[in-house]
């Protein structure tokens, strides 16, 4: 089962919907769900939600202070991805123009995430803050001409990041990005 942490982002429930529709098990809960609740549903993943603040983004940032504690993959949407930045020391801040439409997006790095995909997606963008700056670790994976750090992973671990939303029908090959994360999570 994945588990999509809510941060109070106004896609969370399409998340869930298209986990659902792709044929994987998943479960909404709320950010303030306790370490040892989430670690008694034993997931085989967890997906940090958008929101609005990283201030309200709960008990995502004591997953990834103890992740060993976990070992699964994690992919962080817009709030998410920059929770995940953050938490690794890399900077989130106002992005130079705010994105609220669709945007293309260049994939740089094909890899688990993005396998099978082309290397130009158009995709919907909902935010105003970003990640400025990658996180040592990680490895960039997508960008676009507004945003730097569309997407990254990290290096050695199976943690992810997008800014965009996969899970909007306007994204192009969005079922194919939750895909590849239940792939991931199942191996």
């Amino acid at each position: 089962m994945i588990l999509v942490l809510e941060n109070y982002g106004q896609y969370t429930h399409r998340i869930w919907r298209t986990l659902r529709e792709i044929g994987a098990k998943a479960e909404i809960i709320a950010n303030t769900t306790t370490i040892e609740e989430i670690k008694a549903k034993k997931p085989s993943g967890i997906i940090f939600s958008g929101g609005p603040t990283l201030e309200r983004a709960g008990n995502c940032w004591k997953i990834l202070e103890r992740y060993e504690e976990f070992g699964i993959p994690i992919l962080g949407i817009c709030l998410g991805h920059q929770l995940i930045a953050k938490h690794f020391g890399g900077v989130v801040d106002r992005g130079n123009k705010a994105e609220y439409s669709l945007v293309e997006v260049e994939i740089i790095e094909e890899n688990e995430i993005f396998k099978g995909l082309p290397k130009r997606l158009r995709v919907w963008a909902s935010h105003m803050d970003e990640v400025k700056k990658l996180p040592e670790g990680f490895e960039l994976l997508a960008r676009s001409e507004f945003c730097e750090v569309e997407a990254m992973r990290h290096k050695s671990l199976p943690i992810y990041g997008i800014q965009f939303h996969p899970e909007v029908a306007h994204t192009e090959k969005g079922k194919e990005i939750y895909r590849n994360f239940v792939s991931i999570c199942k191996s």
